[in-house]
């Protein structure tokens, strides 16, 4: 199930509420173009500012508009253990294939209590779990030991690995064998290169096939068609990141005339001299 290019795919939201007829747009624009999974309620998805309610929602709706036809790998993290198993649950009942579980953020848990924490949502929920480790956001990062130790837990198989560290993704691969996908789009094929099977892609939003495209082609084997689209899209992949994720995809997809951009504060517009940079590279790559 973890192969390919997975969309970390964006909220759309119309007068403050979530754009429904806009998301399944989107949705049927991925799986046209190759996809091989939706993520909906991640990081980029806006999921700190998505009630309860609208996450249940949000994933249950994404599991019906893609009925079958590719994984939904549903958001269902917390800081909060007890929180983060009723998530969980709420995504198994949607019909989600599997789930994305953020490492515990804020609190700064020692790696006992990250162990803890998984081994919890493992045993309460019976559903494929993949682990996602993005200090950036969280303060804090998974140990390798710790990854391998949890890859014990039967339903715990895979990781959405967010360092920025090929060094860390070498020792969780030198210690168990557990499925790695890349969570930063700038090193997905660095990634792949030593062992990761693809990407969590924030980039795909708005160049889904030429993200696919490049995981199967190394995949496949062909190593330079892989590397010619590496280069091509790099400067799109530090575009995405100028500011905070998902501004620059969010207002990006607005100058595509895709969504009309809106986000939920504390998330707010880009400064005029980002997004200038921004359609800089948007107009190079052809996009507008």
């Amino acid at each position: 199930m973890f192969r390919g290019s997975f969309v970390a795919i964006v909220t759309p939201f119309r007068n403050g509420k979530i754009d429904e007829k806009k998301f399944e747009q989107l949705v049927e624009f991925q799986i046209k173009n190759g996809t091989d999974g939706i993520v909906p309620a991640g990081c980029t998805g806006e999921a700190a500012t998505l009630s309860h309610q609208e996450q249940k929602r949000f994933v249950k709706l994404a599991v019906e508009i893609v009925d079958g036809r590719v994984p939904v790998i549903g958001g269902a993290g917390s800081n909060n253990t007890a929180e983060a198993i009723s998530l969980t649950k709420q995504a198994k009942s949607a019909g989600c294939d599997a789930v994305l579980s953020i490492t515990p953020y804020y609190n700064k848990p020692t790696p006992e209590g990250q162990y803890r924490h998984y081994e919890a949502i493992a045993k309460n929920v019976d559903i494929p779990i993949m682990l996602y480790n993005v200090p950036s956001r969280t303060g804090i990062s998974i140990k390798p030991e710790t990854v391998a130790r949890l890859s014990k837990i039967d339903n715990i198989v895979s990781i959405k690995e967010a360092s920025g560290s090929l060094d860390q993704v070498s020792q969780i691969l030198s210690l168990c064998d557990i499925n790695v996908l890349s969570g930063d789009d700038s090193l997905t094929l660095p990634m792949m290169a030593i062992g990761a099977t693809g990407v969590v892609s924030v980039v795909a939003n708005i160049i889904p096939k030429e993200v696919h495209d490049m995981v199967f082609n190394f995949l496949e084997g062909d190593i330079e068609r892989a590397k010619k689209l590496h280069y091509s899209i790099i400067p799109l992949c530090k575009a995405m990141f100028i500011e905070t994720n998902p501004i620059p995809v969010k207002t990006s997809m607005k100058a595509m005339k895709r969504i009309n951009g809106q986000m939920r504060l504390p998330l707010c517009g880009m400064m005029k001299d980002n997004e200038a940079k921004l359609k800089k590279a948007l107009k190079a790559y052809g996009l507008i």
